[in-house]
């Protein structure tokens, strides 16, 4: 049995550190018990909270969509972007601390056959979890999920021990966040350098 990852894990308080981290973790899911899918995270972007223009939480804003941003580290906030897509975001830090982490990318290795079903697909290519809203899609992940806690069996993180070198990880700006005026550049998406599976953006 695989080890999930601990509460601990999502309270640390550098949100930076954390979306590296998470690369090299597999995100699972097991929605409504149809079966089990996942795969390896490649693809991670960081939001500091109440100081990242970038954030949904910046200058400490608090609506229906960011209050589970506030509760703690180790929950699941998913919200609706462009009337079309889901997204996976891993909630970090504190209590009252609105850190958040962006799963974008995963490579596919568990429940191959119901992902492509969800994304209506015949082969497992690069577009079937390559960006945040089409790996949802895959995994089955909708608003229903908002708020769930990572430490269950519906939506959890496993660590198996694949370690990324600091040299494989590629640092860059975040993707369609040009409102957020100079934090727009900070260099808070890490990716798996060379990673076939990796998104667009």
């Amino acid at each position: 049995m695989h080890r999930k990852l601990p509460l601990a894990f999502y309270q640390q308080e550098d949100v930076v550190q954390i979306a590296k981290d998470l690369l090299g973790k597999f995100l699972m899911t097991n929605i409504h018990e149809e079966g089990i899918t996942g795969g390896i995270i490649v693809e991670t972007e960081a939001y500091a909270g109440s100081i990242d223009k970038a954030s949904h939480a910046y200058g400490n804003r608090k609506t229906g969509r960011t209050q589970v941003m506030y509760g703690g580290g180790g929950v699941a906030y998913i919200y609706f972007i462009y009337g079309f897509h889901y997204l996976f975001n891993v909630v970090t830090n504190h209590a009252e601390t609105p850190h958040a982490v962006l799963v974008r990318a995963i490579e596919p290795t568990e429940g191959i056959d119901l992902m492509l079903k969800r994304r209506n697909m015949a082969t497992p290519e690069r577009k079937l979890t390559a960006g945040p809203g089409v790996l949802c899609k895959a995994l089955g992940i909708t608003k229903e999920q908002n708020g769930i806690s990572l430490l269950e069996d519906t939506i959890w993180i496993e660590d198996r021990k694949i370690r990324i070198p600091k040299k494989d990880i590629v640092a860059g700006p975040r993707v369609n966040v040009s409102y957020a005026a100079e934090d727009a550049a900070l260099p808070y998406r890490f990716m798996i350098k060379g990673n076939k599976w990796l998104s667009k953006g």
